[in-house]
């Protein structure tokens, strides 16, 4: 399991750290483990760059629907998607 929390802003003490800040931190650690920059990842997972932008940063709570797309373009289960979320 890899430390998504790794890439929240600093100053944020983990207590701070919501479910949605943590679950867009560990799509950009994926996103970015594959070289993809955003704009490569909305055109391959069908979503607009700002979208993609503001789940990264948590400000917005995608659907499972979404998630799962997510998950299909970074080529990994729900379950490796939302790993180490708490």
């Amino acid at each position: 399991s890899v430390d998504v929390l790794s890439s929240v802003p600093q100053g944020l003490a983990m207590a701070d750290t919501s479910p949605l800040i943590a679950l867009g931190a560990r799509i950009r650690y994926l996103r970015r483990e594959m070289g993809l920059s955003q704009e490569s990842f909305a055109g391959r997972s069908g979503f607009d760059r700002t979208y993609v932008s503001l789940v990264e940063r948590g400000r917005r709570n995608p659907s499972f629907t979404n998630l799962h797309k997510f998950a299909t373009s970074l080529g990994v289960t729900l379950s490796e998607l939302v790993d180490g979320v708490k």
